[in-house]
């Protein structure tokens, strides 16, 4: 289906895996203006098709992979693809993004999204070149890791002049295999980490999908487009957040940070701050294990750190990993957890689900009740029992079910830390509770980016009262929405950093710093009238380049308000969507650990007030007392309205 609109290759594919039939998908220029790309497209898709009672591995299910009108066109951290599907972690769904290069090739074979159902009964692989879907048998791959997988993949594409043809690639290892609930989906060393797509994969006995093709993405304005693109390009680099503090440490800067303000979460988040935590800092991994950055495609901030595992200069750490493989689990061994993170990405495993759930399991077992032999500060054995995670077997069968139901075999749900089902990241919210309330009403369970990042002002970008009530769920509320949309482009998270004026960064002290740190825990009325009333913010702000960009990409009107508009209604769609499968007020919680017990004796507020954070989040977003949106409200951003109000 053709479109009108720049940024996109006019083209949705569909592919059954039963029939091995593929055809075009009907999305409309309409539905573009509406839902843009990437993950919105892909809740739309979703929301067409999924009545509620589906489950994740079953026909009825689909995974769809969807690119944003940005990607390919050269705008910075443009390189994105999104995977959504219902998850069988938590049973909702769950969306991943994903850096890498497969969202570029997926565009230059003609598309802009893939639709996968059915099932196969044999194993195979799928290759999209320039519209067209054929299927190969993967008996070769299956079983193999991720690494081999793609070097295997590579050889089948090779030319007759001997050299690989230029292709994105995406594939599952042995834990999607064997259907790990939280087994991700890998594209040469990045990864779709959360909520289970691998499972699906595996589920569906798609070991893989490669994409080429000679497609090139125009744009509506191709000048302004390279003039704007090069100006965002500077800015990004002059930033102190995606111009030096990321290059320079990666995520893994921020290890330090988080234990000065307690949220570094210590032995399965019962303490927010580790006796060693310079062991597992980012200081010392650029010291003394980092060789060189990397980054994604048209990526400026290249925020990658390289480390050599077994003679091999393969992805080092981010920021969960190190934490959750380090003082999660009271381990200050570096050079193990550089190894786990290359070993889980091999097998295809979330770090976070899989660094929680084995750190649940040690603390029952130190608790009494469950006797599987695991303990905190003991990693001799580590590696083999993810091998055995990804090939269930012995004690990795349990383990491969994830934390929430461990904890209703063998009890502790008051420290089994997670969200809907999903592991929490890294950040502990008992001293940062904008984060606490992100990470209970995410869409997709306990993740720090669909819950808004809130944490950026309570300690790692700004420093507002971490522990305040006032001003979190608005602001929360507008940080999902952009977070929403930036995905929705194609784009990296990351450029969302730069919003912040560079001197809040570099002079944290001034008096204007105080003063916004101040400011804008109150500001929650403001923020509400714009998310009310967004033609007040008919503008562009000259520290968010996102719309602009994405104008000149599409020939779309996207002024700053109707960009946090089009956030909202992608957000809420998800949520609709969850609300088929019993989302509601009563599944938006958090342990006890967290909500009920003090992380510091001496601190009365050191506790998330998730409850009386959801009402004022409720009645931010124009949901009712149970979390549902109202009627007016889905009627406002033109989404089917069910009969709840």
């Amino acid at each position: 289906m053709a479109t009108a609109y720049g940024g996109y290759m006019g083209k949705v594919l569909k592919v059954n895996l039963t029939t091995q039939q593929a055809e075009e998908y009907p999305f409309s220029d309409r539905d573009r203006e509406l839902y843009i790309g990437g993950k919105m497209m892909a809740a739309k898709i979703l929301s067409d098709h999924l009545r509620g009672n589906e489950k994740a591995f079953s026909d009825n299910n689909l995974l769809v992979i969807t690119t944003g009108p940005l990607t390919g066109t050269g705008a910075p951290s443009s390189s994105r693809f999104n995977i959504s599907t219902l998850s069988p972690l938590t049973g909702y769904v769950t969306s991943s993004n994903c850096g890498g290069n497969f969202g570029y090739y997926l565009k230059k074979a003609g598309l802009d999204g893939l639709i996968l159902c059915g099932h196969s009964e044999t194993p195979v692989w799928l290759e999209l070149c320039n519209g067209q879907a054929v299927f190969h048998s993967a008996d070769g791959l299956w079983g193999q890791k991720t690494e081999q997988t793609q070097a295997m993949l590579d050889d089948a594409l090779r030319l007759p002049n001997g050299r690989v043809r230029k292709n994105g690639k995406i594939c599952i290892g042995p834990a999607g295999e064997h259907q790990v609930l939280y087994s991700c989906v890998v594209s040469n060393e990045r990864v779709a980490g959360r909520g289970g797509a691998g499972a699906v994969m595996g589920w569906m006995k798609l070991k893989a999908v490669c994409a080429s093709g000679t497609q090139t993405v125009q744009v509506k304005e191709p000048e302004r487009m390279i003039t704007h693109n090069q100006k965002w390009f500077r800015y990004l680099r002059k930033h102190p957040l995606t111009g030096s503090q990321l290059p320079q440490l990666g995520t893994a800067g921020l290890v330090s940070a988080m234990q000065m303000k307690g949220i570094l979460s210590t032995k399965n988040y019962s303490a927010g701050q580790y006796a060693d935590f310079e062991q597992i800092s980012g200081e010392r991994l650029a010291e003394q294990y980092h060789i060189v950055n990397k980054g994604c495609l048209s990526c400026p901030i290249r925020c990658a750190r390289t480390v050599e595992i077994d003679g091999k200069q393969v992805k080092g750490p981010e920021l969960e990993t190190l934490v959750l493989l380090g003082s999660g689990i009271c381990n200050s061994n570096l050079e193990a957890i550089l190894r786990w993170n290359y070993e889980l990405d091999q097998l295809g495993m979330d770090t976070i689900s899989c660094a929680n759930t084995i750190a649940y399991a040690m603390e029952a077992n130190e608790k009494g009740l469950w006797n599987n032999g695991l303990q905190f500060s003991n990693i001799e054995e580590l590696s083999q029992l993810f091998e055995q995670i990804a090939h269930r077997q012995g004690i990795g069968d349990e383990l491969a079910e994830g934390s929430k139901r461990l904890s209703e075999k063998y009890g502790g749900k008051d420290f089994a830390i997670h969200a809907k089902g999903m592991e929490l990241a890294a950040y502990e919210p008992r001293k940062a509770v904008g984060l606490g309330l992100g990470y209970a009403v995410s869409n997709r369970g306990g993740c720090h980016l669909n819950g808004g990042y809130l944490v950026i002002l309570e300690g790692l970008g700004l420093s507002i009262n971490p522990t305040t009530y006032h001003g979190k769920a608005d602001l929360t509320m507008m940080f999902q929405d952009l977070m929403e949309m930036i995905s929705a482009t194609g784009q990296c998270l990351f450029t969302s950093y730069a919003f912040f004026p560079s001197p809040l960064m570099t002079h944290p002290n001034s008096w204007y710093t105080r003063l916004a740190n101040g400011v804008l825990p109150y500001s929650g009325p403001v923020v509400r009238l714009i998310n009310k009333y967004p033609q007040i913010a008919h503008l562009h702000l000259p520290v968010f380049h996102h719309t602009k960009a994405f104008e000149y990409a599409t020939g779309m009107k996207m002024p700053f308000g109707k960009y946090i508009r089009c956030g909202e209604r992608g957000y809420n769609l998800e949520r609709q969507i969850n609300i088929r499968f019993g989302a509601d007020a009563s599944k938006d919680g958090l342990p006890k650990r967290l909500t009920a017990t003090l992380q510091n004796a001496a601190d009365p507020q050191s506790k998330v007030p998730l409850e009386k954070l959801k009402r004022v989040y409720y009645h931010a977003r124009g949901w009712n007392r149970n979390g549902l949106p109202k009627k007016r409200l889905l009627k406002k951003l033109k989404i089917g309205v069910d009969d709840h109000d």
